[in-house]
């Protein structure tokens, strides 16, 4: 089979596509004939060496993918030669084939085209136990999502906004925050890019506040940090909560500890991947959550670009230069 592989650690144009031997089906595993992958921020990561798990040298990068189940394990009941599932595997996904443990894989809906169902479980799971979870948004709370045109960004607006709340939608460009009204959102805004100084700092806090009447947002979604982090924490309502997402600007933010005290809020991580591997009943929950809210029309992943896999780096350099809106789908 082909695969798209990481020989040496560098930049995207360093990965080759190869020919290497089909995997093995091991027991409570299953062999699945891949047809998407999507390509998500922790791939830029870790062909560089720069993220917190690192594999060891040659591997495929690729978390997620879609496909059919052409091979069953020993053990494994509850899938069959055929089904259509998603598979959440950390690593393989961008090959015609990965093996996944069958706690890893779930059947998507006949309604759900291959496409979509990649493009869901890494963005719609994190985000779905971000504001369920973690921040237990409410009815009628206002959200501020930071970064909301791409993959993770474009899920939290369109579940904010089927849970009930205000949405408050901030990019760095007019085409991306007309791709977040598109999507539901209440209010949009554009913000600058760079290294903000601290008169642009402060223009964000102040635009945050005059859209939620000076009250300031409920909650934070920041898969962003760097120098936005602190303005949007000075932009919180009193019992708000800051979501901690990622840190797609750069650097990791230094916040002043006591902004936490004197607004009484919270400073919330979220992990979506070790409280998945503490909880699998639960997440199994928030999917069929998901599942139903795509059913139901009130979700629906944004695929903006799909490369071959013979084109797989350009795909991860597309989303490293924050080129992406929404999703980038790799097809097999």
């Amino acid at each position: 089979m082909k695969a798209l592989q990481c020989v040496e650690l560098g930049m995207p144009d360093k990965l080759q596509v190869n020919d290497v031997p089909d995997p093995e089906v091991l027991p409570g595993h299953v062999l699945i004939e891949n047809k998407a992958a999507s390509v998500n921020f922790p791939d830029v990561l870790m062909i560089q060496g720069l993220y917190q798990f690192q594999p060891e040298l040659p591997f495929s990068p690729g978390g997620e993918s879609a496909g059919t189940i052409i091979e069953i394990g020993e053990g494994v009941e509850s899938f069959e030669i055929g089904d259509r599932v998603f598979a959440m595997t950390g690593l393989g996904a961008f090959a015609e084939k990965t093996v996944a443990h069958e706690n890893s894989v779930m059947k998507i809906p006949d309604t759900m085209n291959f496409e979509t169902a990649a493009a869901l479980p890494m963005t719609y799971g994190t985000s779905l136990y971000a504001l369920k979870q973690r921040a237990e948004l409410k009815e009628g709370e206002t959200l501020l999502v930071l970064g909301a045109a791409g993959g993770v960004g474009l899920a939290t607006v369109e579940l904010g906004k089927a849970m009930g709340a205000k949405v408050i939608a901030a990019a760095s460009t007019q085409e991306k925050v007309d791709l977040c009204k598109k999507h539901g959102a209440n209010e949009v805004f554009i913000y600058p890019t760079g290294k903000l100084d601290r008169d642009q700092q402060k223009e964000l806090s102040s635009k945050i506040k005059e859209l939620t009447g000076g009250v300031g947002a409920n909650v934070v979604y920041d898969p962003i940090g760097d120098c936005y982090s602190e303005p949007c924490i000075r932009a919180t309502a009193w019992d708000g909560r800051y979501l901690v997402i990622g840190f797609a600007a750069g650097e990791i933010p230094k916040i002043p500890i006591n902004l936490a005290l004197l607004k009484g809020m919270k400073i919330v991580g979220v992990f979506w991947g070790a409280w998945v591997g503490m909880n699998p009943k639960e997440n199994k929950s928030n999917f069929q959550e998901l599942f139903n809210l795509h059913t139901e029309g009130k979700i629906n992943p944004e695929v903006s670009d799909s490369f071959t896999l013979e084109n797989g780096s350009s795909a991860i350099a597309h989303l490293k230069d924050r080129k992406a809106k929404g999703k980038v789908i790799i097809t097999m």
